[in-house]
């Protein structure tokens, strides 16, 4: 079960969360629907570069990075979308583009849009194509500790 480690650490910290099965989907926007969940509050983890480091962004479903933005709000030289083949092996217990947002379980920097901080609760995929999860996203906030960004 892909879930189980991440489901351990929301145990370690009580963290209260919902398991929300689903049929399977393969984008954000489908998945979604498919848990019948708004696209505002569904999380998905975008994994980036910056200056050559492998980092999350984490934003609405609906939403996109906008590379050359971020790179300005960061002041770094460089973002751009990480190829799967690059972090793929960062996520051996999650199905391909399932990884949950959670950077601090992979060793990885986490930047989470302010529009998506602003939610209540928040759902994100647990490392399968048909489970998510929901917490709050202020417990969220305190167990991964995410640089808050105001681009997508």
């Amino acid at each position: 079960m892909p879930a189980k480690k991440l489901k351990q650490l929301l145990d370690e910290h009580n963290i209260k969360y919902v398991t929300i099965s689903h049929s399977p989907a393969y984008t954000a926007q489908e998945t979604a629907q498919s848990a019948h969940i708004s696209g505002k509050a569904l999380a998905k983890t975008v994994v980036v570069k910056i200056d050559g480091e492998m980092a999350m962004v984490v934003l609405p479903a609906a939403n996109h990075v906008h590379f050359y933005d971020l790179q300005a709000e960061l002041g770094v030289g460089n973002v751009e979308l990480a190829n799967e083949m690059e972090f793929r092996e960062k996520f051996p217990d999650c199905d391909p583009g399932t990884m949950p947002p959670f950077g601090n379980l992979y060793g990885m920097k986490v930047y989470l849009t302010e529009d998506l901080s602003r939610e209540d609760e928040m759902a994100f995929n647990a490392g399968s194509y048909s489970e998510l999860i929901q917490i709050k996203v202020t417990d969220f906030i305190d167990l991964v500790q995410p640089t808050t960004i105001k681009v997508a």
